[in-house]
């Protein structure tokens, strides 16, 4: 059986874990959504509460403390359900499927169990539902059908335009046209969020030395692995900048290394690169395409690619067409999740940016250059057809 290579974590990975665990999510929920087993995510967060997880800050809890921890969690339980019971107000009258599709869109955001209690339905009939056992592909009405295009357009948060809502509405069981979508969506002013311009975060202004562009626009490589493209973006907090170097496997679009750092050094592309290297380790000869800034020039980072064995290539001066897929990826970023939003600290944003690149980005997103599925998917089709073909 053809697999890629078990991934590894760093320990930038497994801080947000953690946070993501301690802001109330279960081992459950988050393993499903980041493929990552049960027992791991309780390792993390024990050497987290242990203050072993190097980075991650805890200290060992004392019984006073797990008992506060308690209480807030009861709190928050009760806020989340009320929470949940306000933004499904709009389904709570509907067919069990369309609470079930709703259900399903949030299960990133709320416990299942939770949400089946609120809105009424049972946990069973939900994954009944999953498996396409519930009468769910009966023609909705146009009203039935406004009601499910506002729930997901609010719980994608205005990702989705009208191609990538009629995926999504018929990966869920319901039949859908184009034209009938498009007329719903433009009559009811329900719209992805407009694109904005942003500064470039490149400074090609250094004497060091720079690569060839061997990717030369060949954005379709036949096979995981063989080309990884590389770039940066900042976001803006109340408490300053923040900048994300990312580094995206051109064969299924994942983001298979990212680092967040308030300063845009040679440290923040190095670790994004490890990160990717640690996930993937991937055999000599890959191509890594960046732009020409500095941080990538550095000898630092050279050296780290030399290391891996893998092979340089740089964009053109001034040609941002170079590394389209990277650029491509922030687009979406910016659009779908940062811009709108107010972070009032670093750690708000972190989280909120691993929410969308490891939770949403690589595992939910469809993408149009991937026939409209999520990079996991794109990759899980690959790999069964692989073994297929050695079978």
């Amino acid at each position: 059986m053809r697999k890629i290579p078990k991934q590894e974590y760093t320990v930038e990975f497994k801080e947000q874990a953690v946070r993501q665990l301690q802001g109330g999510k279960t081992t459950g929920e988050l393993s499903m959504e980041l493929g990552v087993s049960d027992q791991t995510l309780r390792n993390w967060r024990k050497a987290a509460e242990a203050g072993k997880l190097r980075g991650a800050g805890a200290k060992p809890v004392t019984p006073e403390q797990m008992e506060l921890s308690r209480l807030r969690a009861e709190n928050k339980r009760l806020q989340m359900e009320l929470e949940i019971a306000k933004k499904a107000a709009g389904v709570l009258r509907e067919r069990s499927a369309v609470k079930y599709a709703w259900i399903d869109q949030e299960r990133a955001v709320y416990p299942l169990a939770m949400m089946c209690k609120v809105l009424s339905v049972s946990l069973s009939g939900y994954r009944a539902w999953k498996r396409g056992g519930t009468p769910s592909r009966e023609r909705l009405s146009d009203t039935q059908m406004l009601a499910l295009i506002r729930t997901l357009h609010a719980q994608l948060k205005g990702a989705y335009g009208s191609p990538r809502m009629l995926k999504e509405i018929r990966a869920r069981g319901f039949p859908a046209g184009k034209a009938r979508i498009e007329r719903l969506m433009r009559d009811n002013g329900i719209r992805a969020r407009h694109k904005r311009r942003w500064r470039a975060t490149t400074d090609s202004r250094h004497t060091l030395p720079v690569a060839p562009n061997r990717l030369e626009r060949n954005f379709t490589p036949a096979a995981p692995n063989r080309v990884w493209t590389a770039d940066m973006t900042y976001i803006w907090t109340d408490e300053g900048w923040l900048y994300l170097a990312i580094v995206l496997d051109l064969f299924n679009r994942e983001v298979v290394g990212w680092s967040i750092r308030p300063r845009m050094t040679s440290d923040i592309v190095t670790e994004a690169l490890t990160m990717a290297w640690f996930r993937r380790k991937p055999a000599p000869g890959l191509i890594h395409h960046s732009d020409r800034g500095s941080q990538y020039a550095s000898q630092a980072f050279q050296g780290k690619l030399a290391g891996y064995g893998m092979v340089c290539s740089m964009s053109r001066k001034a040609n941002c067409w170079d590394n389209a897929p990277s650029e491509s990826f922030f687009n979406s970023l910016k659009n779908e999740r940062v811009h709108g939003r107010r972070y009032a600290t670093h750690e708000e944003a972190k989280a909120d940016l691993f929410d969308y690149i490891e939770v949403f980005y690589n595992r939910s997103r469809r993408h149009s250059t991937l026939g409209y599925l999520s990079p996991a998917q794109f990759m899980g089709n690959w790999i069964r057809e692989q073994d297929s073909i050695a079978a």
